[in-house]
């Protein structure tokens, strides 16, 4: 079988190395991948938006399965390009991938079926958005409608900053076309935990729990960013909660998209607050998470690729996955100026000699060559992943290997797990 997986960041970096180790895989292919990527894959120089060069790719290279890394593609449509030209492929329609792409749509299908989420309202005027925060209490949750790289999130601690925030959003400064419209949401206190499901349109498979750090500083202070560092398990993730899930959240989501036409084939994400034992959907992805993927993926010991394209075919059925009785931590290395102006093109040294420790793994989300020598091409730069007998072991090893890494004004989190532990 031969696998392309679209994308250049470290959930596709993870997903091109666990499906490329699986025996029926002879060949994977990335587009447009990143150096990382490319010790495992053959890369190719084409953008992950040009949905027609990367059908025109995958009819080139005989590709019998194609495996979506990010949003923007699902949300402009490539599946159904694919599926009309009789190329297989992983993920959601256009019109499923709404989920994500629109944030009002999220928030009003949630409604509709009875799912748990946060009190919300839905605005595209700056006075009826003033009026609503007139009635609510702070913190409150400001939110993007459209894509934003996961950065289009602001939680507001006093009506002036709800204020500021909203006539950013509103007036096209902050997120521009993404914040024409925005949702206002009650903020929910309670425990966050990452959901991911492999969905064929009906049944499902469930991953295991992740946690994601979602601010830049420790302690989750500063502002909301992709994402600083994952790890799983969780000890939220008890047989009680995962069977609530399942009942509350996937299977009525699942369904409920069935029902209105929007048949969801691909991962779905679902980001879940979790009170007194209750979970409530904060939003939804229709991708694998990011950095979830490169934890979780550093764990599964399934060979992941059968069970893709049998979900990709609709034909899931008693497939389990295999985890690591061990943990898996993974701390993100970022670029000066993240997450607003992320600087480029600083040499990046030691990433050889940190991806050679035991039970370590080095996935790169935003490196490029220049001259001979790897430099940083994105916000997020690094992916530094350990596994450990429990998350302290875990966490120690990718502190340790990530200190043989250096670059200009390189920053990362030091407490990643601290929360759990």
């Amino acid at each position: 079988m031969k696998i392309l997986v679209i994308g250049s960041g470290g959930r596709e970096h993870a997903l091109a190395w666990k499906l490329g180790k699986s025996p029926l895989v002879t060949e994977v292919h990335c587009a447009p991948g990143n150096p990382g990527m490319a010790r495992c894959a053959r890369c190719h120089a084409v953008s992950a938006t040009d949905l027609t060069g990367l059908l025109a790719l995958a009819q080139r290279e005989a590709i019998d399965l194609t495996v979506v890394g990010p949003e923007a593609p699902l949300a402009a449509g490539i599946v159904d390009l694919f599926h009309r030209e009789g190329c297989r492929i992983f993920g959601p329609s256009q019109r499923a991938a709404e989920l994500e792409s629109s944030k009002a749509f999220a928030k009003t299908f949630l409604q509709q079926h009875g799912i748990p989420t946060a009190h919300y309202g839905i605005f595209t005027a700056a006075r009826d958005a003033h009026a609503f925060l007139a009635r609510e209490t702070y913190p409150i949750v400001i939110k993007a409608d459209g894509l934003a790289a996961g950065k289009g999130v602001v939680i507001a601690h006093t009506r002036a900053e709800a204020e500021s925030t909203i006539n950013a959003m509103l007036g096209g400064q902050a997120y521009g076309d993404a914040g024409r419209r925005i949702v206002i949401e009650e903020f929910l206190q309670g425990e966050e935990i990452s959901c991911i499901a492999m969905v064929d349109g009906e049944r499902y498979l469930l991953l295991e729990g992740a946690r994601d750090h979602k601010a830049l500083g420790d302690g989750d202070l500063g502002p909301n960013t992709g994402g600083m560092g994952a790890y799983t398990p969780s000890r939220l993730w008890t047989p009680e909660l995962e069977g609530r899930i399942r009942r509350e959240i996937m299977e009525p989501t699942i369904d409920g998209l069935r029902r209105e036409g929007r048949q969801f084939t691909g991962f779905l994400y679902a980001g879940l607050m979790i009170i007194a034992g209750k979970p409530y959907v904060l939003e939804f992805n229709v991708r694998l998470g990011d950095p979830e993927a490169q934890a979780l993926l550093f764990r599964l010991r399934s060979d992941l690729a059968p069970i893709v394209r049998a979900a990709a075919d609709g034909k899931l059925g008693a497939q389990e996955l295999v985890w690591d009785a061990r943990s898996s931590c993974c701390v993100v290395m970022a670029a000066a100026g993240y997450p607003d102006n992320p600087r480029m093109g600083d040499v990046i040294h030691g990433v050889e000699n940190a991806g050679s420790h035991a039970d370590v793994m080095v996935f790169h989300a935003g490196t490029t060559l220049c001259e001979g020598h790897l430099v940083t091409q994105g916000g997020r730069v690094l992916g530094v992943t350990a596994l450990g007998s429990d998350l302290l072991d875990a966490q120690q090893r990718a502190y340790a290997a990530l200190r043989d890494i250096t670059w200009k004004g390189a920053y990362y989190r030091t407490d990643i797990g601290r929360r759990e532990l």
